[in-house]
């Protein structure tokens, strides 16, 4: 059986994309576990594990220079061109087609195909627990670590604006504010019920799983 750990580092993943994803899982296996909805977990697991795995696509790599060490801006700008080559310059359908490649279940890669910023009220209105505690989850994690959902929504903002050049929702302050109102709906939905709360999500609670899933199976 393979691990998490295996398949980073098959797919040579940075070592700062790879605890995002760890900690994007714990987050939600966490929420999961204390969720009085029924939810299928190990798809919600699976599906965080390997979100974001062809992210290196999109990433300005000079934008963290902490995160490119200790191999360097040639190292990590050679494999951005091996992702690219591979799965093509968009890093959705390259997290879908490294998913599917991988194995995961079918409800796994929906998951993964179904989730981003800009599809969060989609989000909400569906009745997709496994959906809904997924989206949240990448929500509440940045760079460096956990982070309140308004802040996380924040540094999203400053960090989008100044690595893309597209044009992107969070450039308006219009769709800024439908962004972080949706997410303020789903952090409601997501916790409804659970005795445990938004502020209970932090960088100590989830590090005990974060331990766990690099040995997480994978089939």
């Amino acid at each position: 059986m393979r691990t998490a750990r295996a398949i980073y580092t098959e797919y040579n993943i940075m070592p700062s994309l790879q605890l995002h994803q760890l900690r994007v899982a714990a987050v939600a296996k966490l929420i999961c576990q204390g969720s009085k909805n029924p939810v299928d977990e190990r798809v919600v697991v699976l599906a965080c594990l390997f979100h974001d795995m062809g992210n290196i696509i999109k990433s300005d790599l000079k934008y963290f220079p902490e995160f490119i060490e200790p191999e360097g801006f040639e190292h990590w700008e050679k494999v951005k061109r091996e992702f690219i080559s591979k799965f093509g310059p968009k890093p959705h359908e390259a997290n879908v087609a490294i998913a599917k490649k991988i194995g995961l279940p079918d409800s796994s890669v929906a998951l993964i195909d179904s989730i981003s910023f800009s599809k969060l009220a989609e989000v909400v209105a569906d009745d997709s627990h496994e959906r809904k505690i997924m989206q949240y989850a990448d929500l509440r994690v940045g760079p460096h670590g956990i982070l309140p959902l308004t802040d996380r929504i924040a540094e999203g903002r400053k960090r989008y604006n100044t690595t893309r050049t597209e044009r992107s929702y969070y450039e308006s302050d219009e769709g800024f504010g439908g962004l972080a109102r949706a997410a303020e709906e789903l952090e409601k939905q997501v916790f409804a019920g659970m005795r445990l709360k938004p502020e209970d999500v932090t960088d100590i609670s989830i590090a005990p799983l974060i331990e766990e899933l690099w040995e997480y199976p994978v089939p």
